[in-house]
This record gives structure tokens, C-alpha cells and sequence, in this order.
């Protein structure tokens, strides 16, 4: 198992923002590298807060990998302390067998969160696409770079897992930023 900050996370604490800005833990499940990616928004701008992509060694039994997918999101979560932590679903596959495994990795990372205490939401990779970049259809490649820039980072993100989990979270900043604002929209519409 690798892991790769792409930055020093400052304390929790004093990232924040304004009042109104959210820490947001994406994930993105795999059986053979999960990536996450923590970043803060204000549902305007996004902060990366770190990402990386948790590898596990080939060699150990599923149960083991499941273990250490866990007990790295775990730490990650501790020592970040997101506010809210967004999943990919799992993308239905004609491989029943693959659909399965990533079932299990889905099952862990949301099992991590809840025991941390941390809201989950999850998002399809249509909406993921969607929000970022505007086509459900979108490449790997096009997300990672429209991640680039919304993060504006010299490089784009990786591994290509960590970036995916960076497009996870900013797509449940972009929902949860206009979730919030529509009561006030509401009550304006109705005077």
C-alpha cells in the first residue's frame, strides 16, 4: 500500500474557509487501488486538502486487501476530519464477478465512514461527469483535467483513482452548494 499526499494537510480547524465551507472526502473504490481525495469548498472554489491512491499488494488474500483499504481510509478520515464523505457507485459491468469485488471495496468504504460518523452520499459516474464536466459521456482524461482546473493544480491529479475520488467530492460540493441555496430560492419565488 502506497500513499501519496500531494500536500501537507494543514489542521483541520484552520482550513475552514467560512461558515459555509465543506470538507468533502471523494472515494473512489477499487479492488486493487482505492482512490481518495479530501478537498474544501464553499461550493464556488475548491481547495485541495490531499489525494492519493491506496495500492494494495496483489499477493494478499482478498480479506487482507479489504482490511488495508480500510484501515487507510479510516486513518485518512481521523486525521482529516471530512464533513461529508461521497462514493462512486458501482458501474454495472457486463463482468458479474468484478461488479461483485467493487461491491465489497463499496461495502468497507462505506462501512469506514459510518463508523467514523461522517454523512455519505453517493453519485453515479453519469453524475460525476455531468457535474464536472457537463457530458455524462465524458473520458477518464477529460474529468482529470476539468478536476485540474477546478483545483487549479500545475499537475493533474494522480494516480488516475485519486483524481476520480477528487471528481467524486467536488461533485457532491457542487450538489450540496445548490441543495442548500434552493429553500432561499424557494421563498423568493413565492413573495
Amino acid at each position: 500500500m502506497t500513499l501519496g499526499p500531494t500536500r501537507e494537510p494543514a489542521p483541520h480547524r484552520t482550513k475552514r474557509a467560512s461558515a459555509r465551507s465543506v470538507r468533502v472526502m471523494g472515494v473512489d473504490p477499487g479492488s486493487s487501488t482505492t482512490g481518495y481525495g479530501v478537498i474544501q469548498s464553499d461550493g464556488r472554489r475548491y481547495e485541495l486538502i490531499e489525494c492519493a491512491g491506496v495500492r494494495v499488494p496483489s499477493k494478499l488474500s482478498f480479506p487482507e486487501r479489504l482490511l488495508l483499504i480500510s484501515k487507510k481510509l479510516e486513518e485518512v478520515m481521523e486525521r482529516l476530519a471530512p464533513d461529508a464523505c461521497a462514493v462512486e457507485e458501482t458501474f454495472y459491468a457486463v463482468n458479474v464477478k468484478s461488479a461483485l469485488t467493487l461491491g465489497h471495496v463499496r461495502g468497507v468504504v462505506l462501512l469506514a465512514a459510518a463508523r467514523a460518523g461522517i454523512e455519505i452520499f453517493e453519485y453515479s459516474p453519469l453524475e460525476i461527469k455531468s457535474a464536472l464536466v457537463g457530458y455524462g459521456r465524458a473520458e477518464k482524461k477529460q474529468v482529470q483535467e476539468m478536476v485540474r482546473l477546478l483545483l487549479k493544480l500545475e499537475e493533474p491529479p494522480e494516480p488516475l483513482d485519486a483524481s476520480d475520488a477528487l471528481a467524486v467530492a467536488i461533485c457532491h460540493a457542487n450538489t450540496a452548494s445548490t441543495k442548500a441555496l434552493l429553500p432561499a430560492i424557494e421563498r423568493r419565488t413565492r413573495r
